[in-house]
């Protein structure tokens, strides 16, 4: 399991978003240029381990969102980011999902029981 140094030598558990997002299927081309964007500066962002989308179904506008961050404190500071705030008020009507924070707490290789 990847542990990360928290505050005072306490070890934090990486945190894990997942789920999926839709947009209109004719808008879609449009997010994608602008989630490239925010995707650019969020992974420059301390605490970002991965940030990736991917169209999962183009016909729809269902994609496949996944996320990892090093604590709650680095995705809470992405979440109030101004390209992040902005991203989402351009966009909090014309999309929707399902989108799910999880604590990682046994991460090993996919072949290990």
């Amino acid at each position: 399991m990847e542990r990360f140094p928290g505050p005072i030598g306490q070890n934090v558990i990486m945190l894990i978003v997942t789920g999926h997002m839709y947009v209109d299927h004719l808008e879609l081309a449009q997010f994608l240029r602008d989630l490239d964007v925010l995707a650019s500066a969020t992974r420059q962002r301390a605490g970002n381990i991965s940030y990736d989308v991917a169209v999962a179904d183009p016909q729809v506008g269902r994609l496949l969102i996944s996320e990892r961050w090093s604590d709650q404190s680095a995705l809470s500071a992405h979440l109030d980011a101004a390209e992040t705030l902005a991203f989402v008020s351009r966009w909090q009507f014309r999309m929707r999902g399902d989108i799910r924070k999880y604590d990682a707490s046994n991460e090993r290789d996919v072949t290990e029981i």
